[in-house]
């Protein structure tokens, strides 16, 4: 197996734990929290910050969050799962402009 080969692995068995593996959240909600939608209002927020302003996540958020039913546990859980959702699509637009101009500059 290629070394890119193993990275790509990895990354499935990264991404099959946080939506399947065992958590205190449910399989739905790290899904949701994941793809950044159908994430429920009172977590909205925080999620939101996580994909794409995490330097503005405060205590705030959490404590909003946490108010809202969410333990500390699946806070974490879901703050984990929209990070690497988050990550897995920017790593896939990575590929796909490599690929790209891989492609471009076979054919130029």
């Amino acid at each position: 197996m290629s070394y890119e080969d193993k990275k790509q692995a990895a990354h499935r068995a990264l991404v099959d734990r946080i939506l399947n593996g065992k958590g205190r959240a449910a399989p739905d909600q790290r899904a949701s929290a994941f793809r950044n939608v159908d994430v429920p209002p009172p977590l909205q927020a925080l999620i939101d910050k996580v994909v794409a302003r995490p330097t503005q996540i405060t205590d705030a958020d959490f404590v909003a969050a946490k108010s809202s039913g969410f333990s500390e546990d699946q806070l974490f859980e879901l703050v984990v799962s929209a990070a690497v959702g988050q990550s897995a699509r920017l790593y896939a637009t990575g590929l796909a402009a490599l690929a790209e101009a891989a492609d471009s500059d076979e054919a130029g």
